[in-house]
């Protein structure tokens, strides 16, 4: 079929603008929708599940956040109370505590472990004999379960009897200390640094290995030191690697429960996840525990947000650095 020529568009304008079967707009654009919704049909059902098992009960949460319940003493249920929870809670010296005490051991356990980190993936990113042995043995703090963790560093490395640390303490004379009682929040940042510096080391072992060594052979050349060449450029390249670890870690740590409730609990390690389970598990206060939740769940998104922009920021730095 031709198409009508200017002349006949202009003597007959209808029959000009009239598309043909195959170019209606929006018969291709009904096809492409049908298309996609057939491509993402076996999506649907899990997606389904999601919401289910995480937005449903989110929803619940914010609902008990905004009321007065307490399982031993409400006994027609949830009362509606407004924000009342969330000026409770922001008003209550206990929650302020344990709200200062999870900001000391979230930066404390984020810095211990990046250093260690650090330190762990400049090593093993050398050659030498039995390097890949030595990476698999630096991994597995990681693997172990966060409970077995706080109990294997509550009995037996910082026991005041039998631990391991007072034993080598006593080989050079020191006595005995009692750290978890006197030390409480040093031995739990002690015991995250254990468990989260094999994750850094991984992070920032990546980024080592993506460095580019013909760099690094002409600064040898032109006689920077080692320290000049770390600081120059092996510090400004794992910058993105750095940034991505600090938030990810920031938001595992920040969760922290295993380690205060199995290994040091009481006020000086009391963070805001042990006292949530407190309030709702022991004093039966779910409204407020749900405010407590609520708040939580907002710091940890917006510190995901950034961690998402930053790792798609590492994505577009290293797919530059490849083209």
């Amino acid at each position: 079929m031709t198409q009508p020529s200017a002349t006949e568009a202009r003597e007959h304008p209808a029959q000009a603008a009239t598309p043909a079967p195959g170019d209606n707009p929006n018969h291709t654009k009904k096809q492409s929708w049908w298309a996609r919704a057939a491509y993402a049909f076996p999506l649907y059902p899990m997606m389904i599940v999601v919401v289910l098992v995480s937005q449903l009960p989110f929803l619940l949460t914010i609902w008990y956040s905004l009321t007065d319940w307490n399982l031993a003493t409400s006994r027609s249920g949830p009362q509606f109370v407004g924000l009342e929870n969330y000026t409770t809670i922001f008003t209550e010296p206990e929650f302020l505590q344990a709200a200062g005490n999870t900001v000391v051991m979230t930066v404390g356990g984020v810095l211990a472990s990046f250093v260690m980190g650090l330190l762990l993936a400049l090593l093993v990113n050398r050659e030498f004999r039995g390097r890949g042995v030595v990476r698999t043995l630096l991994i597995i703090p990681f693997l172990v379960l966060p409970a077995a963790t706080a109990l294997l560093w509550k009995n037996t490395m910082l026991g005041t009897t039998y631990g391991i640390v007072n034993w080598v303490l006593g080989l050079v004379g020191i006595a005995p200390v009692d750290w978890l009682g006197q030390y409480p929040m040093l031995s739990v940042i002690i015991v995250l640094t254990w468990q989260w510096s094999p994750f850094f080391m991984l992070i920032l072992l990546a980024g080592l290995q993506s460095e580019d060594p013909s760099t690094i052979e002409a600064a040898k050349v032109d006689g920077a030191g080692a320290v000049a060449r770390f600081r120059e450029l092996t510090w400004r390249h794992l910058r993105p690697y750095s940034e991505l670890s600090i938030v990810l870690g920031t938001i595992y740590i920040l969760q922290t429960f295993d380690v205060v409730y199995l290994a040091a609990p009481g006020s000086a390690t009391t963070n805001i996840p042990y006292y949530l389970y407190q309030r709702a598990f022991r004093g039966l206060e779910i409204g407020q525990a749900s405010a407590m939740a609520v708040v939580v769940l907002i710091v940890t998104l917006i510190i995901a947000s950034v961690g998402l922009r930053v790792a798609s920021n590492l994505l577009k730095t290293t797919e530059g650095r490849a083209s």
